[in-house]
């Protein structure tokens, strides 16, 4: 599991960071963009952070934050998933937590580390479509797109 972990989190922060240049490149300062872009990092840091038995970090889940901002986000927390899963073995473990209101949980950390991942993807479908709607050119962050740019076919 450890290698395909580390693939999703390399594309993870891949795609993170082509949304990111796609937002530069064009300029955008669209509010709803900008907040989706920053609730995927805060919830890639609340999970991290539950992963790791570390405190909840001191973040606002939905808030909006500038692209030089979410560069910031995304450069440290996309590094720190990479770093945690290459330092470690096994993830099949049952993790207890409390969500961000405070609900008692127990998932299995294998499932948290590929919500994760999915979470950022889903939320990048959804920038995409905005970006879209308001005019803007989206780019393209398929996982066929990262693999062929790192096998050099692209």
């Amino acid at each position: 599991m450890k290698e395909y972990f580390l693939k999703l989190y390399q594309y993870n922060q891949w795609a993170n960071q082509r949304v990111l240049t796609c937002l530069t490149e064009q300029r955008i300062s669209h509010e709803k963009v900008l907040s989706l872009l920053g609730h995927v990092a805060v919830a890639e840091r609340l999970w991290l952070h539950r992963v790791k038995g570390l405190p909840k970090p001191d973040v606002q889940l939905w808030s909006t934050y500038s692209v030089v901002e979410l560069e910031k986000l995304f450069a440290s927390i996309d590094q720190e998933w990479i770093e945690y899963i290459s330092s470690n073995e096994h993830f099949d473990r049952e993790l207890s937590y409390t969500n961000y209101t405070g609900t008692p949980f127990v998932s299995n950390v294998e499932s948290i580390i590929i919500h994760t991942a999915n979470h950022a993807t889903y939320h990048r479908a959804q920038v995409a479509i905005l970006l879209r709607q308001n005019g803007y050119e989206p780019i393209n962050t398929d996982y066929i797109t990262y693999d062929r740019i790192r096998s050099g076919q692209l």
